[in-house]
């Protein structure tokens, strides 16, 4: 269900003054936060992941070999590294005619309701 003219327009002033308040967290809040992440950071990420694994089991624990162990441990935490790094964003403008989630919705129509009890 799409947004009235007046929700959008108040939608919009909050966000505005959330970006201005606090550009970091309004940035991380975004609609646009998860889709950050890269999926080639995320599969090299994973295929990493599993290499470390393969070096720590079979050659760390198979062959009772300390350092091959502690160099596949490395490997997977490179690789847990790697795989959650995020692409440069930069903060976008809120759209006027974009729909909401319902999610939104009901948040919005809850604090309607509380606005209106309040005054």
């Amino acid at each position: 269900m799409p947004l009235s003219e007046h929700e959008q327009k108040m939608l919009e002033q909050l966000e505005k003054q959330l970006h201005e308040e606090d550009p970091k967290f309004a940035d991380s809040m975004g609609a646009d936060a998860l889709r950050r992440f890269s999926t080639r950071h995320v599969v090299l990420g994973v295929l990493g992941g599993i290499v470390g694994l393969l070096v720590l089991l079979l050659g760390g624990v198979q062959f009772s070999n300390v350092f091959v162990g502690v160099i596949g441990f490395l490997i997977m935490g490179a690789s847990v590294y790697y795989g959650t790094l995020r692409r440069p964003g930069r903060m976008r403008a809120p759209r006027a005619g974009r729909s909401k989630s319902g999610f939104l919705s009901r948040l919005e129509a809850r604090w309607d309701e509380r606005r209106k009890e309040q005054g």
